[in-house]
């Protein structure tokens, strides 16, 4: 045994102190690293300003995108309605030909055809967003009716619509035609 502990016994160093080669170098990389750092930081604030600028970019365009979906819109209503306008007096003169319907055996199926025709073109009509505007027995709305004549009418009050003369037309919020009204004093 006494061979085995002359063997694992602890070498001894020298006490001297010993320098890392790294120490020196640290010294001098430390402006190098400050230089990098600097380099780093105006990356950084770069990278900032390109990605808050890319965010501005986006939400101009998202907004841009909606602007035109937007108008789009309000230019297909527009058509729409310029188109829709010239049949309205066709519907017209149907309503006035059904509600001048002769009586007689001999012409019930010819009618019956035009009332079919008026019901088609209603429901075209109808199917592109065309509303009647409701008018008989409402208040007097300049927005939605245009006033033909104003008479004295004991039971009804001020205001009121007394009766339609001519129907009038909507699709959404725009007008196409005003509803011609007679309005009570």
């Amino acid at each position: 045994m006494t061979e085995h502990k002359k063997r694992t016994k602890p070498v001894e160093t020298p006490t001297e102190e010993m320098t890392t080669p790294d120490e020196g170098v640290e010294t001098q990389e430390l402006p190098e690293v400050a230089a990098l750092k600097e380099e780093l930081a105006a990356v950084q604030e770069q990278c900032k300003e390109f990605s808050e600028g890319w965010q501005r970019e986006r939400a101009d365009f998202l907004n841009f995108r909606k602007r035109i979906e937007r108008d789009q819109a309000q230019l297909n209503q527009v058509v729409t309605g310029n188109i829709i306008r010239k049949y309205l007096s066709v519907t017209d003169d149907m309503e006035r030909a059904l509600a001048n319907r002769p009586k007689g055996a001999e012409s019930q199926e010819w009618w019956n055809g035009v009332e079919l025709i008026y019901r088609k073109l209603t429901g075209i009509l109808e199917s592109e967003g065309v509303q009647v505007i409701p008018a008989e027995g409402e208040m007097f709305d300049p927005a939605l009716h245009e006033a033909i004549t104003h008479e004295d009418d004991t039971d009804v009050e001020s205001g009121r619509v007394i009766a339609v003369v001519q129907k009038g037309y909507r699709i959404g919020d725009r007008i196409i035609r005003p509803t011609l009204v007679r309005v009570a004093r």
